[in-house]
């Protein structure tokens, strides 16, 4: 799965990985749905440590597609309830 944080580059991260992004998925959501900005931007900061840890950097003139874009570590509340609002994220920012 090809993931690119908001703004910045893409990361290929292997597909058992999914479970953990979910977990951090759900916390980022709870933290919208309570408006907990601090809540948000440690878990944002978390997801983005993660996808950088256990992912591969995708060079900026490999030119494939990305699976997802997620937000990144400084993201408002504001854009992220905008981006897991979308019709094409019905399951979070991650699938599942």
């Amino acid at each position: 799965m090809i993931v690119r944080i908001s703004g910045e580059g893409q990361w290929e991260l292997p597909d058992d990985a999914l479970p953990e992004f979910n977990e951090l998925d759900r916390q980022i959501e709870s933290a919208v749905r309570a408006q907990d900005a601090t809540g948000l931007g440690l878990a944002l900061r978390e997801l983005d440590a993660r996808v950088r840890r256990q992912g591969v950097a995708i060079d900026d003139d490999d030119l494939r597609d990305s699976d997802l874009i997620i937000p990144g570590p400084d993201s408002s509340l504001q854009d992220v309830a905008t981006m897991l609002a979308s019709d094409d994220r019905p399951d979070g920012l991650f699938p599942g």
